[in-house]
């Protein structure tokens, strides 16, 4: 039976480099924090996922069709907190993976990065607002925070370094929760193998696209990648922008996020 695989151009100089996971999340957040990247950073398309298991379909953006699982890759300047970072590669999907497939996929992951000889892993993702329910049918992060009239942002580490490095971003570490798919298989999979992944969730409001909660995200992410440093205002009038792309983009597929079928479910 044909399993997943990663298929990324021979051109990406992949080694040492910095991979961003941006899968579907709550309030399209992981979304509109890839789609902004791939902009500030001028990343390039390099190639995805392929998987003969996930709904036959591609999406298109400014007249060009791209895969479900797709990758882009880029060499922006990053911090000094990043060691060895010179070059940034960014995998996003608007498309929730389907349960069954998420195992075989992040297999396909960990396989390719074993060549790619990658240095640290940031998986972006989001979890609702308290008192607030997803619409993600449970595949959404479920955490323990402290609530407040602030944006609450949470990371978890694989390794003793990542929580380290959580830490020095300002970022409280997130003591209890359940996360669930591809983030959650991957940050339990990267501490059994030692390896640098770490996760950056932000809360958010799961009934809109959430550009505010992108923002505040991004707004993190300045200091790994000083690249893409604004001012507060104009960085949510850009993910605001970003939102409204994303959303025509999920729209046009005709699909719903409340779908009943997990397996053909396009969000952003």
């Amino acid at each position: 039976m044909a399993e997943a695989i990663v298929k990324i151009s021979d051109l990406v100089d992949t080694k040492d480099a910095t991979i961003f996971c941006c899968f579907p999340s709550v309030g399209m957040v992981s979304s509109i924090v890839a789609h902004y990247l791939i902009e500030k950073l001028e990343l390039e398309f390099v190639g995805g996922v392929i998987d003969p298991h996930l709904p036959p379909l591609c999406l298109v953006q400014d007249g060009e069709p791209l895969p479900p699982i797709r990758a882009y890759a880029g060499t922006p300047i990053c911090s000094p907190k990043l060691t060895k970072c010179d070059k940034v590669i960014l995998l996003m999907s608007e498309l929730i993976v389907p349960e069954p497939l998420v195992h075989g996929i992040v297999d396909a992951l960990f396989n390719w990065s074993k060549s790619a000889d990658l240095a640290v892993g940031v998986l972006i993702d989001a979890f609702a607002k308290q008192g607030m329910k997803s619409t993600m049918n449970g595949q959404e992060p479920v955490v323990e925070y402290e609530d407040s009239d602030d944006i609450s942002v949470l990371g978890v580490g694989s390794t003793v370094k990542m929580r380290e490095l959580i830490g020095s971003l300002g970022i409280k570490p997130l003591e209890q929760g359940v996360i669930k798919g591809i983030t959650g298989v991957l940050l339990g999979e990267g501490r059994r193998r030692g390896l640098d992944i770490m996760s950056i969730m932000v809360e958010a409001d799961p009934t809109i696209p959430d550009a505010r909660a992108a923002a505040t995200l991004i707004s993190h992410l300045n200091e790994l990648l000083p690249a893409i440093d604004l001012d507060h205002a104009p960085l949510l009038e850009e993910a605001e922008r970003i939102e409204e792309q994303v959303r025509s983009m999920v729209e046009g597929t005709g699909e719903t996020e409340t779908s009943s079928s997990a397996s053909s479910m396009i969000y952003g």
